[in-house]
């Protein structure tokens, strides 16, 4: 029933999903507000092809196949032609994720299956914004480059049926689901993340211990190849800003503003993440993957 996936949001995950789509045999269309941004899609997609194909995820001919089937456009009414399902990864605002599948609303098919990428918001929040929230849902990806864990999560006014065919769909592009039995902020692995994440960031907006020092003990503890902020590096700090902005806000907890004012210092300097090859740490080579990080201080100038 699905040939044709639209990703809305070029971005890292929405590049991550598009290929990951392409891949598998279904055509791809990505659609984003400006033409620089998805020249810059194209050159990523092209290189994260590229080492797939390196480490033996992708064939030549399948890498060829696979780039083929990919488009690219900044006009709506033409990425909306024939699409069968959306797959949106826009900022986690939820009036303005409701603005956009509004947009597409009237734009695409009939048939068309709206899905959301969303990390920490619910699709009930702007289901019936989307002008069709008998066929919205979450389908919620983490980072295809190391894992294939997918999250499946309908509202209230999901049709059954829909969430059926997302969770087959999911399942054709090689992903493991996990299927969410009512909605949650956050999924399963989000949920749990997000305690480490929020906890860290106290500590660190506390002036308790260092950035390092506080990955150094999860690391040195756990034996996992990076700590919460580096975690966080990964994931977006314009991202995990805003997530943690916007519940702060809501809820109106003050310990949770003051862990969003922290991030926010680093946002404000440019300093994204892995992305823009600096955020909690430098990149491409991270004091917290190199040799000796658990046993010492990091060097003078690594440190922020």
């Amino acid at each position: 029933m699905i040939k044709k996936v639209l990703i809305l949001g070029a971005g890292t995950m929405g590049q991550q999903i598009g290929l990951q789509c392409a891949m598998h045999g279904y055509d791809v269309a990505y659609y984003d507000i400006s033409q620089e941004i998805l020249d810059d899609a194209s050159k990523r997609v092209e290189k994260l092809s590229l080492w797939y194909a390196s480490i033996g995820r992708l064939t030549q001919e399948n890498l060829d196949e696979t780039l083929a089937r990919i488009s690219y456009t900044t006009d709506p009414a033409e990425a909306a032609q024939e699409t069968d399902l959306i797959s949106e990864s826009v900022p986690e605002d939820p009036e303005l994720k409701g603005r956009v599948f509004a947009q597409f609303n009237e734009l695409c098919p009939e048939k068309t299956i709206f899905t959301t990428n969303t990390s920490y918001l619910v699709p009930s929040m702007f289901a019936e914004a989307s002008g069709r929230p008998e066929k919205l849902i979450a389908l919620h990806f983490h980072d295809l480059r190391a894992s294939n864990v997918v999250d499946v999560m309908p509202h209230p006014g999901t049709s059954p049926e829909v969430t059926q065919i997302v969770y087959d769909f999911a399942e054709s592009i090689g992903q493991n689901v996990i299927m969410l039995k009512r909605e949650y902020n956050g999924y399963v692995f989000n949920t749990m993340l997000s305690s480490l994440t929020f906890s860290a960031m106290t500590l660190a907006s506390k002036n308790v211990a260092s950035i390092e020092d506080i990955d150094r003990a999860w690391m040195g503890i756990t034996h996992m190849p990076m700590g919460p902020f580096g975690i966080m590096d990964q994931v977006g700090l314009k991202t995990v800003w805003t997530i943690t902005d916007y519940w702060a806000k809501k809820a109106n907890d003050p310990s949770a503003q003051a862990n969003a004012d922290f991030v926010k210092k680093y946002v404000d300097k440019g300093w994204l993440g892995a992305k823009t090859k600096k955020g909690f740490y430098t990149y491409p080579s991270p004091a917290y993957g190199r040799d000796g990080f658990l046993e010492g201080k990091p060097r003078k100038d690594e440190q922020n």
